[in-house]
């Protein structure tokens, strides 16, 4: 697929890996990588996992770009929002496997899937462009409102606060945590539980709970609102 993101098919079941050797950032390759390996996903697995490397799922947006690089900095925020727009409004069953951290864009992508698994480490997910001088999109905000339990959402959204995978589940971020060296295994249990469902009933019953707000993700993203994020 590419150096940056594996797909593999099996039994219906695709498992795309992302791995920069580094912390996974959301970089214009990275983001076209992911995309290629959800197109062949989409023509023929019925479930989609997504997982990351050792210690990480995804830290965020490529830091170089975003704080050297501003002119490029509006289309960076669009392609990841278009992305996680896609996987947010996806008819397949969208699991993440998190072996870690889920920071920034990483947070977001969390927040995007249907199921999400994180493990038993000191790993962090949450927000924090509070912290590092930069406002959300509005995509990032109609994320965190649809999955952030209300009793976090400041503390999380506005306040930059990282927190456990056991406090990940209770904010929204996480579904549930298991032992690392059972991650993958859950994570395969789950792909063929949800692959028992109806596609099509699943893919109906999904645009009805989310697809109002993944409208308007597109709409603001086809509008360029607030894609600077700048403080």
């Amino acid at each position: 697929m590419s150096d940056l993101v594996s797909c593999t098919i099996e039994n219906g079941i695709a498992v795309i890996k992302l791995d920069d050797g580094k912390a996974n950032a959301f970089s214009f390759d990275m983001m076209a990588a992911i995309n290629a390996a959800l197109d062949e996903a989409e023509a023929t697995a019925d479930v989609i996992v997504l997982t990351g490397r050792d210690g990480v799922m995804c830290a965020g947006f490529d830091l170089k770009v975003m704080r050297t690089d501003a002119a490029k900095v509006p289309d960076m925020v669009g392609q990841g929002g278009q992305l996680l727009t896609r996987i947010f409004g996806n008819d397949k069953p969208i699991i993440i496997a998190s072996p870690g951290h889920g920071i920034a864009a990483g947070g977001l992508l969390m927040l995007a899937a249907d199921y999400r698994i994180g493990v038993d480490t000191d790993s962090r997910y949450g927000l924090n462009e509070s912290a590092i001088g930069m406002v959300l999109p509005p995509f990032g905000l109609d994320l965190a409102v649809y999955k952030i339990d209300n009793k976090y959402l400041d503390k999380c959204f506005a306040g930059a606060e990282l927190i456990t995978p056991e406090t990940a589940v209770n904010a929204g971020f996480l579904d549930e945590v298991v032992a690392a060296d059972k991650l993958m295994e859950r994570a395969m249990e789950k792909a063929e539980e949800m692959q028992k469902l109806d596609s099509k009933a699943f893919a109906g019953n999904k645009n009805l709970v989310r697809g109002i707000v993944a409208a308007k993700m597109a709409d603001d993203l086809a509008s360029g609102k607030g894609l600077k994020v700048g403080a």
